[in-house]
């Protein structure tokens, strides 16, 4: 409640309605319309001016808004519900001046005027206004225009996504349905239907005889549909719109993103434009944003590795490297890894570029090179936060390799990748940098090499026998003990998709990941302070400590039936 007198208060007796008007001073109804009008007038100007004095005790202005104009985008500053309950309205807004007016003065009104002004990067007064004033104004948010909100989501119900997922078969029945539908039901027909070939990637092209779209499943592009030109210019705007992206910019490359709002969730769109001859070329990878995410028991590490991996992981400091090529699902092995140390009592803080997956639990920042937020900054001021675990999203450059070992060696634990092309030659590209190798060498527990290959459909599996068997026994025959010893080198099995409705005909369905672990140990510590650094050293040194290579993980998993000798040597070798 008020600390000050409100208005009705202050008017007393004055307040009261004059008596009624002496007989015979007018008997018909005119004259008494008149005459009440008047009083009413006094009584007004009356209850304004006590107004005015309480605005004086007060220290404020006081304005009577009675025929005042007050436009519509100083109005809409304050919600109607909030105007009627704490009777205060905004009459004025331009630039960095805003005014409020207010019934009844304390100090939540003043609190509300400050928040506005800092909403709106303005210096909000306040001025005392009657009543009356207030009836007025009040009165003008029933002749705001209704403005719908510009959304730049994709609105689709469940039941919109199920009917274009029971539409297409398959990615390769999508063409005929392209032709039938509108520019904007393309694109949610483009999307669900990757949805359900689970597609990570939309790529939409323009050629010279017209539009491609292709789908990434499982790491490879099939072409799916081809689309007339003369829809190009329409359907790159509408990406264009949606993405918060500027349209009539088409000579330089532009990225945004877009939500794809269904019913119970919502999954991310990450779009990218870059001018080529024919015209711009569109790439859509989807986040799973809200999806639970592999666990560290699904990633496909077995045997040794598996649990010489669980034990560095659950050390207190130093490095874990992951290192591949782009699309080697190394954010993925990272955030199973971070699923597995997110617990209670510890503190988790990541930078990445861009934040792809929402975890809870999880202090997440995104660099932002446009704006000098590098891994490097982020990174010093990530360990003022006094964190645990700190996960790097890319090594680049030497200050932030350099900031990483230093973290490392001083009780924290660091998970980064680096762009290489096998685990051992994570050392000589952290070397090359100009790591200092006395700092390097105690810093660093683990590098993990990796690659993903496409999982044998489940529904149509065949047996049948590899044309390269001479090159997969080589490879087995240099297998550590322990893993030989399951392997039968005279009779190998191996299986493939024939190829049915279940996976689009293409025998394969799902990916996993291949692996390549070596632990830090004396031997490679020693390699790495002496001059003996080669790619070449450390692979050799590696094995010798009893490192499965991915080759050699890869044909194991082609034994167990999960995927094809043909698909580890294309993605390796």
């Amino acid at each position: 409640m008020s600390d000050f007198p409100s208005i009705n208060s202050l008017l007393g007796k004055s307040g009261k309605k004059p008596a009624a008007a002496p007989q015979g001073v007018g008997t018909n109804q005119d004259a008494e319309e008149k005459f009440a009008k008047k009083i009413h007038e006094i009584d007004l100007k009356t209850k304004e001016g006590l107004v005015v004095k309480q605005a004086s005790a007060l220290g404020l202005q006081h304005i009577d808004l009675t025929g005042i104009p007050i436009a519509a985008e100083a109005l809409r500053i304050i919600p109607e519900e909030l105007a009627r309950d704490k009777k205060i309205i905004c009459f004025f807004s331009v630039g960095e001046d805003m005014r409020i007016g207010c019934v009844e003065y304390n100090d939540e009104i003043k609190e509300l005027a400050y928040q506005f002004g800092e909403k709106h990067h303005a210096n909000a007064q306040v001025y005392l206004i009657s009543e009356n004033s207030f009836t007025k104004a009040i009165k003008l948010y029933a002749n705001l225009p209704n403005v719908k909100p510009v959304s730049k989501d994709i609105n689709i119900t469940d039941a919109e996504l199920e009917k274009f997922k029971a539409d297409v078969i398959d990615f390769r029945s999508l063409e005929k349905q392209f032709l039938d539908v509108s520019i904007s039901d393309i694109l949610t027909l483009i999307i669900a239907s990757a949805l359900k070939v689970n597609s990570s990637d939309i790529h939409v092209e323009a050629e010279e005889n017209g539009i491609v779209v292709r789908y990434r499943i499982d790491g490879v592009l099939h072409d799916v549909a081809s689309l007339p030109k003369e829809q190009w210019k329409k359907f790159v705007s509408r990406i264009k719109l949606l993405a918060a992206l500027k349209i009539n910019i088409t000579d330089r490359p532009q990225d945004g993103r877009v939500t794809l709002k269904l019913s119970s969730s919502s999954l991310d769109v990450r779009v990218s434009t870059m001018p080529t001859i024919y015209g711009e070329s569109v790439v859509m990878r989807i986040l799973h944003s809200g999806s639970k995410g592999v666990t560290f028991d699904e990633l496909g590490l077995r045997g040794d590795a598996y649990e010489k991996l669980k034990k560095e992981i659950s050390r207190p400091n130093g490095m874990i490297i992951t290192t591949g090529p782009t699309g080697s699902g190394k954010t993925t092995t990272m955030y199973a890894v971070l699923r597995t140390l997110n617990k209670p009592g510890v503190k988790i803080i990541t930078l990445e570029d861009p934040v792809e997956i929402k975890m809870e639990g999880i202090n997440q920042s995104q660099v932002d090179s446009s704006h000098d937020y590098t891994f490097a900054k982020g990174l010093r001021s990530l360990l003022r936060q006094d964190p645990d675990i700190c996960m790097v999203g890319e090594i680049r450059d030497l200050e932030t390799a350099e900031i990483a070992i230093q973290s490392a060696l001083t009780g924290h634990l660091i998970l980064s990748t680096i762009h290489t092309n096998s685990a051992s030659g994570t050392i000589p590209r952290f070397l090359s940098m100009g790591v200092k190798p006395f700092l390097l060498a105690p810093a660093l527990n683990s590098v993990i090499g990796q690659r993903l290959v496409r999982k044998i459909c489940e529904h149509c599996q065949e047996e049948y026998t590899p044309e390269n068997m001479e090159r997969i026994i080589k490879s087995l025959e240099t297998l550590p003990e322990a893993e030989k010893k399951n392997v039968d080198l005279k009779k190998l099995k191996f299986f493939r998709g024939k190829g049915c409705d279940q996976c689009s005909g293409l025998g394969y369905k799902g990916r996993v990941g291949i692996y390549e672990i070596f632990i830090m140990n004396k031997e490679i510590e020693q390699a790495i302070l002496s001059s003996e650094v080669s790619e070449y050293v450390i692979q050799e040194l590696a094995v010798k400590g009893g490192m499965v290579t991915m080759v050699q993980d890869g044909l194991l998993k082609a034994l167990d039936k999960i995927t094809t000798a043909e698909e580890v040597f294309r993605v390796i070798e």
